[in-house]
C-alpha cells in the first residue's frame, strides 16, 4: 500500500496543473489588459495623427489653390506691366518729340557773362548774333522772340556763366545761326569773349548725343568728319568726301573696328 508522503506527492502534483493553469490566466488577462490599454493609446494617436494630416492635406489644397490663383492674378499684372512699360515708352517717345518741336527754333549761346545781356535782352541777343556771326550772314539782325538765361542759381563769382536760351522767331534764321556756328566752331567770340553756340535739345537728347563724345574723338583722330544729326545720329564724311550715317554708338564702334582692321567697309549713303 502506497505511503502518507506518496499519497501527499501524488495529491501535490495533480493540484499543479490547476496553480499553473491559473497563473497563465492570470498573466493572459493582465497582458491583455496591457496590450488593450496600449492599442487604445495607440489609437488614440493615430487618431490625433489622421486629424492633424487632414488639416495639413487641406490647409496644403487651399494653398496650393490660392498660389494658382496668385500665379493667374500674377501673369495678369506682368502682363499689364509690360503694356504699361511699352505705353510709357511711346508717351516718353512722344513727350520727347513734342518737346523737341517745342525748341526747334532755339539756340543756346555758352560762355557769355552773366547780365550781359541788361534790361532789354531779346535786342541784345539779337544784335549779337549779328555780330558775332559777321557781315554777310544776314541783311539785318535775326529777329528773336524772347531770350533768357537758364533756370538754375546764378553762379557767384568765378563760376561758368548760365547758358543762354535764344528763340528766334524764324526757323529759317535759326537754322542759319546753327550751319554758321557749326562751321566756325571754335573761332566765335563776342569782344574778345570765346563764345558757342548750339541747339536747344531736351535732356533726354543731350543724354544720347553725350553718348558720342567718345566715337566722335575717336573719328577725329582718324582723320573723319563726324558731326550729330537730329535728334542723335551720327553722321560722318569719309576720306574721300562720300558720307555715312550711323543710327547708334555700336555701329559707329564697328565703323571704327573696321577701319581698325584694314577693312575698309565703308557702305556710303547719300546726306
Amino acid at each position: 500500500m502506497p505511503s502518507k508522503q506518496q499519497k501527499s506527492d501524488k495529491k501535490e502534483q495533480s493540484a499543479m496543473p490547476a496553480v499553473l493553469a491559473n497563473q497563465l490566466e492570470q498573466h493572459r488577462n493582465a497582458i491583455s489588459a496591457d496590450f488593450k490599454a496600449t492599442l487604445s493609446t495607440l489609437e488614440a494617436k493615430l487618431d490625433c495623427i489622421q486629424t492633424t494630416v487632414s488639416d495639413h492635406t487641406h490647409s496644403i489644397n487651399s494653398l496650393e489653390s490660392n498660389a494658382n490663383e496668385q500665379d493667374g492674378r500674377l501673369q495678369s499684372l506682368e502682363s499689364m506691366c509690360a503694356k504699361l512699360a511699352e505705353n510709357n515708352t511711346k508717351l516718353q517717345a512722344k513727350l520727347t518729340d513734342l518737346e523737341s518741336c517745342s525748341r526747334r527754333n532755339n539756340i543756346r549761346i555758352i560762355g557769355l557773362p552773366e547780365s550781359i545781356e541788361g534790361p532789354h535782352p531779346s535786342t541784345f541777343f539779337s544784335e549779337l548774333l549779328a555780330e558775332v556771326l559777321g557781315d554777310g550772314v544776314f541783311e539785318s539782325p535775326p529777329e528773336c522772340d524772347r531770350a533768357h538765361r537758364t533756370l538754375s542759381n546764378k553762379p557767384g563769382p568765378g563760376q561758368r556763366p548760365r547758358p543762354v536760351v535764344v528763340r528766334l522767331l524764324r526757323f529759317q534764321q535759326k537754322d542759319k545761326i546753327i550751319r554758321e556756328a557749326r562751321a566756325k566752331r571754335g573761332k566765335l567770340q563776342y569782344r574778345g569773349t570765346p563764345i558757342a553756340i548750339y541747339e536747344d535739345y531736351p535732356s533726354e537728347i543731350v543724354e544720347q548725343r553725350r553718348e558720342y563724345q567718345e566715337v566722335m574723338s575717336e573719328l577725329y583722330q582718324r582723320g573723319f568728319k563726324p558731326s550729330l544729326l537730329s535728334p542723335a545720329r551720327l553722321n560722318i564724311t569719309l576720306k574721300d568726301g562720300v558720307r555715312k550715317r550711323l543710327s547708334s554708338v555700336s555701329e559707329a564702334k564697328d565703323f571704327i573696328a573696321a577701319d581698325r582692321s584694314g577693312i575698309g567697309s565703308h557702305t556710303s549713303s547719300s546726306a
